[in-house]
């Protein structure tokens, strides 16, 4: 593995524009969370230093990876119920704000503009995505590039709305994107977005909360920075545990600001106990690693796994499981795992499972339990 040094820098908040101070460094991270098919000496180990904004209390990555190295590859599958019950449900929502021309930046596998098309007939959606796993057809256009300020959408004046889906978390300069929609937008055309609830999810430990891609922490910052733009809140809808969804319109007129909360106690205080949990709890899984006399698999070819080998997880582990199919039988980057299908674990009695994956834990549980594995041990 090499050591990557080419960083793009980001000293300064992406709210407020004042220098942040140092919070936590992760040295020698993996800065691919997904698998791939070429050696472990072409994998990049990268140094996570997350900062704060004490004006705002804003927590952010310092230091980023170029996106053309960070999203080498689609890495995503967004397999099982609970996915499947999202895009239905964000599909949803969409459909029922009477658009015709969408431009969705960011699509991956076209699972929410499919849905959509199937429930709108009049729609006609555009994917902008640099991996796409989707092919163009009727009412549906694929751009593989990454949007910026000149990217061409057929019809830029006649848009009914920008949708990103799990994608607004990943941008570098939130500011800078909310004014390049609002700039290509009529007054009235919306930005829908579906944006994690990052802030919940660092406060209940999970370990997808915050990363070289999810790289801010600024979920009671979102309207703010729509406003700026020139973009009203039109509609707030929390999703489960899982999301929020947002509606802003380009308004004729100028927005009052809004006033600029300072949340640095509380996001501190929750970056904080994120640490210190994951210290003394792969400090438990370490012993528990060290005592078992039962195989010992990982779930998860994702930044779950990462983020428990970077707090020091011991790797003596029969190896790492993921039903997803973009990651079945290929290494693990950051590691020499080659990645199973938790089918593996039939007929081999008892195993215990370290399974550590936000949302996703109880459906994955049951699933081995129910239909594969009835002796499987979670930790």
């Amino acid at each position: 593995m090499k050591k990557f040094n080419n960083y793009l820098e980001r000293p300064l908040s992406v709210v407020t524009s004042k220098k942040t101070e140092l919070l936590y460094k992760f040295k020698n991270f993996p800065l691919f969370f997904g698998c791939v098919d070429t050696p472990k000496d072409k994998d990049l180990l990268a140094d996570m230093c997350w900062e704060i904004d004490k004006t705002s209390g804003v927590i952010q990555l310092s230091r980023l990876i170029p996106l053309h190295i960070l999203y080498s590859e689609q890495h995503v599958d967004g397999v099982g119920k609970t996915w499947e019950s999202y895009y239905s449900n964000f599909a949803n929502y969409i459909s029922k704000q009477n658009l015709h021309n969408v431009c969705e930046i960011g699509g991956g596998k076209g699972k929410l503009a499919k849905n959509v098309l199937q429930d709108d007939a009049d729609i006609v959606w555009t994917i902008i995505e640099p991996n796409p796993i989707v092919q163009p057809q009727e009412r549906l256009k694929v751009i593989k590039e990454f949007f910026n300020e000149n990217t061409e959408v057929d019809n830029d004046g006649d848009l009914s709305a920008f949708v990103m889906s799990q994608v607004f978390e990943h941008i570098y300069d939130p500011q800078l994107m909310a004014n390049q929609l609002a700039k290509k937008l009529a007054i009235g055309g919306k930005v829908i977005i579906a944006y994690p609830q990052i802030k919940d999810w660092l406060r209940n430990k999970f370990t997808n909360a915050i990363n070289f891609e999810h790289t801010m922490l600024i979920d009671d910052f979102i309207p703010y920075i729509f406003n700026k733009a020139g973009l009203q809140l039109i509609d707030e809808t929390k999703y489960e545990q899982h999301s929020i969804f947002y509606t802003f319109e380009k308004s004729k007129k100028k927005l009052k600001e809004l006033d600029l909360p300072n949340l640095y106690n509380e996001y501190k205080e929750i970056f904080q106990n994120f640490i210190s949990y994951h210290e003394q709890m792969v400090s438990d899984l370490n012993d528990k690693i060290s005592n078992s006399k039962e195989p010992i698999y990982l779930f998860g070819a994702h930044i779950f796994s990462t983020f428990l080998f970077a707090f020091g997880l011991k790797k003596e582990i029969a190896g790492i499981l993921d039903n997803g199919d973009l990651k079945k039988n290929r290494r693990f980057y950051g590691s020499d795992f080659i990645v199973s299908s938790p089918q593996v674990l039939k007929n081999k009695g008892k195993v215990n499972i370290i399974l550590r994956a936000g949302l996703y834990n109880e459906e994955i549980k049951y699933d081995i339990l129910k239909n594969i594995n009835n002796e499987a041990v979670f930790w």
